[in-house]
């Protein structure tokens, strides 16, 4: 399951078989999740539900580790409710069918169903109709988690009938709260370098159960570990995690590699293994589309698109069927000319602009739509490109103080090479315009 955790759990000291620490930190009220305030704060939607409030049938939308289940579960106990829980993945119209029976005969004797369905998402369009009566005449009151867009995986006479919450994933300053409670718990610190235990975080992604079951590893090492000896516990251990867990980022990071090194025969690989692995393939399609503004860009400004394509492709069709458009992406993608210069001197820009403050732009390219703008010199001298014989003026568009700065520097491969070989063209034309302009001006 996915889900925020805080101290008041099972004592380790006389539990003879202590629960991993994810489950140990499971939070038991809303004062103690972290990071999703937005709805658990004073007069939000869970807050008034878990004090007393109507409880609504709600589907949960979020990433993992979110706190998805353990929120319905708070809000089930704080109102009095018989809590059920399925997997969508595990049930089927039997599963549900004995549910809802027994759900009927509860509430004839005065007590109310809570039922949370984790995935619900897996369920199909048939399969999501059996909740419809059910919901309508109160029989339950549906919770569903769903790491997927409900508008398209949810059936609209089901998301009718239910309100959608949206949980978001969770901040640093959040996996860090985690982390305080976990070193409270074991009555230790974590034995990390203050890099290490940035990176624990950035390796947790959001995700609440990943960097608790992650820490737990680091706290039975002797010594203190820096990034490098992190990375060689969490490798190490990987193998010991479930399907859903096994190797997530190791595997996601040896599929991007594998496109960097265009090799689509090993991305092909590693693609499978995830997606055997029970990944989600819309989290594919991201990364994938991450790989064609990093790793490509401008060599190949097709690979954007054929991402998004396949992006939505999977989107139409689902799996099976849309895992081929997947693949499809990721051969082309491996196969594409790589060039990360853009990736680069946006970097470059972006460190520039944080450098140089509110420097403004050059008074010729400031637009003047009033008279005292044109006294003080907007818009004056400024040449429009396209009526120049060339289609180039070589004007400066740069903040005066700082001068002309170049970031981009495209390599000679691909479609790049071509944008090389522009570049230079107007290098050349703005040095010659500018030879031309300081011996006018006599200089």
């Amino acid at each position: 399951m996915t889900d925020l955790f805080s101290p008041n759990s099972n004592d380790p000291a006389t539990d003879p078989a202590p629960r991993p620490l994810p489950d140990q930190l499971r939070p038991t009220v809303l004062s103690e999740v972290a990071g999703q305030e937005h709805l658990t704060a004073e007069g939000m939607p869970l807050q008034v539900m878990a004090a007393g409030g109507k409880v609504s049938s709600t589907i949960f939308w979020g990433p993992p580790g979110c706190g998805k289940t353990t929120l319905a579960r708070i809000v089930a106990q704080s109102s009095g409710l018989h809590f059920e829980q399925l997997s969508a993945i595990f049930a089927g119209v039997k599963d549900l069918k004995t549910v809802f029976d027994a759900a009927r005969h509860r509430r004839a004797n005065g007590k109310q169903t809570l039922l949370f369905v984790d995935e619900i998402h897996r369920f199909m369009k048939s399969q999501q109709d059996a909740f419809l009566p059910v919901v309508e005449d109160g029989t339950i009151i549906l919770f569903g988690a769903t790491t997927e867009n409900p508008s398209f995986e949810l059936n609209a006479p089901l998301l009718s009938r239910c309100q959608v919450l949206v949980l978001k994933r969770l901040s640093d300053v959040a996996l860090e709260t985690l982390l305080q409670r976990a070193e409270e718990r074991k009555e230790i610190k974590l034995p990390l370098t203050d890099r290490a235990r940035e990176l624990l975080k950035t390796l947790a992604d959001g995700d609440g159960r990943y960097c608790l079951a992650m820490a737990e590893q680091v706290f039975d090492q002797p010594g203190t570990l820096d990034e490098k000896g992190l990375m060689t516990i969490v490798q190490r251990r990987a193998p010991l995690y479930d399907k859903s867990d096994e190797g997530h980022y190791n595997l996601i990071s040896a599929l991007h590699k594998s496109v960097r090194g265009s090799d689509p025969d090993a991305a092909l690989y590693w693609m499978a293994r995830m997606l055997a692995g029970g990944e989600d393939p819309l989290y594919i399609a991201r990364r994938m589309t991450r790989m064609a503004t990093e790793d490509i860009g401008l060599a190949d400004p097709r690979a954007l698109t054929v991402c998004i394509s396949a992006w939505e492709t999977y989107d139409r069709l689902g799996s099976p069927e849309g895992e081929l458009a997947l693949a499809q992406a990721i051969v082309y993608l491996a196969t594409a000319p790589k060039s990360v210069a853009v990736y680069k001197a946006f970097g470059q820009a972006k460190k520039a602009a944080q450098n140089t403050g509110s420097l403004m732009p050059p008074k010729h390219i400031l637009n003047a739509p009033t008279k005292l703008m044109k006294d003080v010199g907007y818009s004056d001298g400024y040449i429009y490109d396209p009526d120049t014989p060339e289609s180039f003026s070589g004007q400066d568009y740069f903040p005066e103080e700082i001068g002309r700065q170049t970031f981009y520097q495209p390599v000679d491969r691909g479609f790049e090479s071509e944008v090389r070989k522009r570049l230079d063209y107007w290098a050349r034309l703005r040095k010659e315009k500018r030879k031309a302009a300081d011996d006018q001006t006599g200089r």
